[in-house]
């Protein structure tokens, strides 16, 4: 794959093109995607992975009493690696092997950067640069260097320590989720303590909309749905998720509210193949044909989701199935909103989301005939220019059928990584709720910044402006998750000084190089760290990890609290709070109970070990933590989908005289099924018959259309980059879309962003196909 950015910044070398060609294997070959999701195949991986000569290792950290390392649908903690939070057993899926399996590589020889230079390691793709192996040893690239090299620890903190001592605007953090939260309360509280907001975190790339919107009309920014609440409900509107890949084990959830009589909307432009039918090793004697998933299926345009539910709206008003008696004493702006649907024509409803009235009065009726509705959402939600007026019409959607305060239904947002949600729950973000600030400015004895830090995206517009000197990432690939890699690579450079702590080496480490100093600092994997540590799930339930040992022999690894609490000391010295103490995570824990709302519990968990849920989040009933006490309902404009024309990209119109085939698409960037985040295990997509990840997946009627033909190389084009040698691949994606694999297509866009969570429009994303070069 060969990537042209259309900017003078940064033009790739020819050899990164060579080096992937060489090793992702691209020429034509044809895989035939199951007609089943999970299966054999999972099983054949498990067998694989665990009867290998890595498998003991793997089976015991399966089993240690800490947090799966993967997605937010949590396992484990002190009732065993195999136990969820109602203590059922055999509760892991592929994705926590996967993520086991790449820690527990070897460690990188002593003499690995000697022999490498940052040329060669910027050709490596996200899977080779994974594959290296742990990172066993401190490191530095300095200014005008060819290479990193190792470094002492003490080197590290003066550099950091003279980093940090700069004005607090221009320094700034950026964590992901698979870091504790120790770790991240202790991050946001040195960050605060030195006068800075700035506290970019992942969660600004995925779910910030999630949070912002249900705060605005729940007055909380979490799920309102524990698991014990969906057991209840007797339907699921599972919106722009592609949970057997992502989230394999709430696919479990879904099979037995089908084996109960219950029923499943699925909304997804792409047709995956694991949302038809699910094979789970949960259910063995279904294991190879699989359990039927979505009762209905609805492929709309990309980011269209909220003209579909305004047209779901529109039918319960006409046909009287709107509660209106829930509406009175639970909601405000009630009026308002049906006013809009009311006056919301057909026509502009069907035209804007591409399905036929008859879809949208079948999932009215769906919803309208069922008790308790659940609603969940992924990214494919969340990835849009309107993301947050998306989920407002989720969220009226649940209000006007009295689907929200009751066991059994409510708002999910089906979050990624395993402790993002923890990471905002210990304020790790730009913009802190009022009642942290008090409780924090009141363990710290003064008052804190006010004024809004920088999120992921604005973090890079301003780098980009040379307005950030400093940055630490714990944990993260802020390079590659970013759209316009070109941009990212050149806002990142413009930093003096980045620190990295990470497990494992990933493209960030070789493309998002500082100005002057690169450090790279190795850290112990989750299941390794010598302290208790804990994380929260996606449905509110805080984990307790218990201490334990790196494979790692010899290595020169430091945990996360280390590291902060050290460097914390060394800024701040012993006032106003003592910052060596916090090296004990227990004390930590002491602290975020003194400070964070709904985790007064965790102060305790030391002694009882006690795993619990946090309060004041799941709503049994409709009593809402908002002003009024009353749910805050939204108006849903439709959003303008109108796509540019070939001309816009700077092709001539298409023509079937086989000269010049092309068309414009709205893409979808999506994970693989052997990816995590921006981690990519596998190659290929097998469930979608994608052989490797320089493939673009279409609509055969889009394809023929335009003059287009299986197999064929073709350039993708954006309006940031250009993607040549590109396969196309025949799936069912709906008519007008098309698929490709980020990270890597982020390459093609400029950032598009949602302008009240600050999150770019990753879902759809406006590409030109074409067959030659122009």
């Amino acid at each position: 794959m060969t990537a042209h950015n259309r900017s003078d910044r940064d033009t790739p070398p020819p050899a990164e093109a060579h080096a992937n060609l060489a090793t992702s294997g691209l020429a034509d070959e044809s895989i035939h995607a199951p007609g089943v999701g999970g299966g054999l195949p999972v099983i054949e991986y498990w067998a694989e992975k665990t009867l290998s000569p890595q498998g003991p290792q793997i089976w015991k950290k399966l089993l240690h009493k800490s947090a799966c390392l993967s997605c937010a649908w949590g396992t484990g903690g002190q009732n065993g690696g195999f136990i969820n939070e109602l203590e059922e057993p055999l509760q892991r899926c592929m994705k926590s092997v996967q993520a086991i399996s790449s820690e527990l590589q070897p460690g990188l020889s002593d003499h690995f950067f000697d022999r490498h230079t940052l040329s060669e390691l910027q050709a490596l793709t996200s899977r080779e640069a994974d594959r290296l192996g742990r990172l066993s040893f401190p490191v530095i690239r300095r200014a005008g260097s060819d290479r990193y090299e190792r470094i002492s620890w003490e080197e590290i903190y003066q550099l950091t320590t003279t980093a940090f001592s700069l004005p607090p605007e221009r320094v700034a953090s950026y964590s992901s989720g698979r870091s504790s939260n120790e770790a991240a309360f202790l991050l946001q509280l040195m960050v605060r303590s030195l006068g800075s907001n700035n506290l970019a975190d992942c969660s600004d790339l995925c779910h910030a909309p999630s949070t912002v919107s249900l705060n605005k009309v729940f007055g909380t920014g979490t799920s309102l749905v524990s698991l014990e609440s969906l057991r209840q409900a007797d339907c699921v509107v599972l919106v722009g998720s592609n949970a057997p890949a992502n989230h394999p084990r709430l696919m479990n959830e879904l099979i037995e509210l089908r084996d109960r009589g219950g029923k499943i909307l699925v909304i997804n432009p792409v047709r995956e193949v694991g949302l038809v039918k699910f094979g789970s090793p949960a259910h063995p004697l279904r294991l190879v044909q699989g359990e039927e998933i979505a009762s209905l299926f609805l492929q709309p345009i990309p980011g269209s989701d909220l003209a579909l539910f305004v047209g779901i709206q529109k039918v319960l008003l006409e046909r009287g199935w709107v509660q209106f008696d829930f509406l009175k004493a639970y909601t405000e702006n009630w009026q308002g909103v049906i006013d809009q649907v009311a006056a919301t024509e057909w026509e502009a409803i069907i035209a804007t989301c591409g399905l036929t009235l008859t879809e949208i009065v079948a999932a009215a009726e769906m919803i309208h005939s069922s008790q308790n509705v659940v609603f969940a959402w992924a990214m494919g939600i969340t990835h849009q220019a309107n993301s947050v007026d998306n989920i407002f019409s989720i969220a009226n959607t649940a209000l006007m059928t009295g689907n929200v305060g009751k066991p059994g239904a409510g708002m999910m947002p089906i979050r990624g990584h395993s402790n993002v949600q923890g990471f905002g729950s210990m304020g790790v973000t730009a913009h802190l709720k009022d009642s942290i600030r008090e409780a924090l400015e009141k363990l710290l004895g003064k008052s804190l910044k006010r004024e809004p830090g920088y999120d992921a995206r604005a973090l890079i517009e301003a780098a980009d402006a040379s307005e950030v000197d400093t940055l630490l990432c714990l944990g993260g690939n802020l390079y590659a998750a970013n759209p316009d890699l070109t941009q990212a690579k050149h806002a990142l450079g413009n930093i003096d000084t980045i620190i990295y702590l990470a497990t494992k080496p990933n493209q960030g480490h070789f493309h998002g190089l500082a100005r002057q100093n690169t450090i790279i600092v190795p850290v112990y994997a989750r299941f390794e760290n010598p302290h208790k540590t804990t994380v929260e799930s996606g449905n509110n339930f805080v984990r307790l990890n218990s201490p334990g040992k790196t494979h790692l022999k010899g290595a020169d690894l430091v945990t996360e609290i280390d590291f902060l609490a050290e460097l914390a000391h060394r800024l701040h010295g012993d006032r106003p709070i003592d910052w060596r103490r916090l090296h004990d995570t227990r004390y930590v824990r002491q602290l975020i109970a003194q400070t964070i709302p709904g985790y007064e519990k965790i102060g305790e968990i030391d002694d009882t070990n006690a795993e619990f849920t946090i309060g004041g989040r799941i709503f049994l009933e409709p009593k809402f933590p908002t002003p009024s006490g009353k749910a805050e309902m939204q108006p849903t404009p439709l959003p303008n989908l109108m796509l540019p024309t070939l001309q816009d990209f700077g092709l001539p119109p298409n023509s079937l005289d086989g000269q010049h085939p092309a068309l414009v698409l709205a893409l979808i960037t999506g994970r693989s099924y052997g990816q995590h985040n921006t981690v990519v295990y596998k190659e290929a997509d097998e469930y979608r018959g994608m052989p490797h990840r320089h493939c673009i997946l279409m609509n055969p009627d889009d394809a023929h259309k335009a003059g287009f033909s299986q197999h064929q190389r073709v350039s993708v084009r954006g309006d940031a980059g250009q993607l040549d040698n590109i396969e196309i691949i025949y799936g069912e994606v709906r008519s007008g879309a098309a698929l490709m694999f980020y990270p890597e297509a982020n390459v093609l866009m400029k950032a598009r962003i949602e302008p009240r969570a600050g999150t770019p429009a990753y879902k759809r994303v406006p590409v030109a196909v074409f067959a030659e070069v122009v």
